[in-house]
C-alpha cells in the first residue's frame, strides 16, 4: 500500500474511536448520552443551516472543518465536562498532547493543515473560529433545554454558570446569542435551570 494512503487510513480508523467518547449531554430522545462523533456531525449541520448568522469574515468551509475535528483530541484526553473547574486545570495540556499524537498520524501536509485548524479553533482568533465556537456552545444548551434540563439538574448548574459558559456565542453569532439569552430565561421560568445566585 502507498505510504500516504496508509497514513490517511490509519488516521481515519483512529478517529473512529470518537464514537466511544461520551459527553454529558443527552441526545434528543433523552434516553442516552451523546458521543463526540454525533456532536461533531450535529455541529457540521448547524454550520450549514445557521451560516447566515455568522459574523462577517467567516469562511463556512473552514468553520465546518473546525467543528468536525475540534473534539478529535478527546480520544486521548477524554471529554472534560463544561462545568468541571478541576478538569479544566489540566485540559489544555492533555488536549495539546493528544493533538500532537493524533494529527501526526496524517501525511505532513494534512497534519499541518488540521493542526492549524484545531489551534485556530482553540484560540478563537478568526471569525470562522468564533462562529464554530458559538455553535459548539449553543448545541448542548439546546439539548439541555429539549431534555428538560436533565444535565443541568444532575450537576446542580445555575443560570450564572450557563450564561458565563455561553457568552462566547455573542462574538461569533450575535443574533444567536440573543436567542440563547431568551432560552436561558425561559429555562429558569420553566424550572429547568437553577436561577442566578443571589448577589450580596
Amino acid at each position: 500500500m502507498d505510504q500516504r494512503l496508509k497514513q490517511q487510513l490509519d488516521f481515519i480508523l483512529e478517529v473512529g474511536k470518537l464514537k466511544n467518547i461520551f459527553r454529558r449531554s443527552l441526545i434528543c430522545s433523552g434516553d442516552r448520552y451523546e458521543n463526540d462523533a454525533e456532536h461533531s456531525w450535529h455541529l457540521a449541520l448547524m454550520v450549514m443551516v445557521l451560516q447566515e448568522y455568522a459574523i462577517a469574515g467567516t469562511e463556512i468551509l473552514e468553520a465546518m472543518k473546525m467543528v468536525i475535528i475540534h473534539d478529535i483530541v478527546e480520544i486521548d484526553a477524554g471529554d472534560t465536562f463544561a462545568y468541571d473547574t478541576k478538569g479544566y486545570e489540566s485540559k489544555e495540556v492533555r488536549e495539546r498532547q493528544a493533538a500532537d499524537r493524533i494529527f501526526k498520524l496524517l501525511p505532513l501536509d494534512q497534519s499541518v493543515e488540521m493542526r492549524a485548524l484545531w489551534d485556530e479553533f482553540e484560540l478563537m482568533t478568526s471569525p470562522s473560529a468564533k462562529f464554530a465556537t458559538a455553535l459548539d456552545r449553543m448545541q448542548p444548551l439546546l439539548l439541555n433545554y429539549l431534555n428538560k434540563g436533565q444535565s443541568w439538574k444532575k450537576y446542580g448548574i445555575n443560570a450564572d454558570q450557563v450564561l458565563e459558559r455561553n457568552a462566547h456565542i455573542e462574538q461569533g453569532a450575535p443574533v444567536l446569542w440573543s436567542y440563547v439569552e431568551s432560552l436561558i430565561e425561559k429555562s429558569i421560568v420553566e424550572g429547568l435551570l437553577i436561577p442566578r445566585k443571589a448577589t450580596k
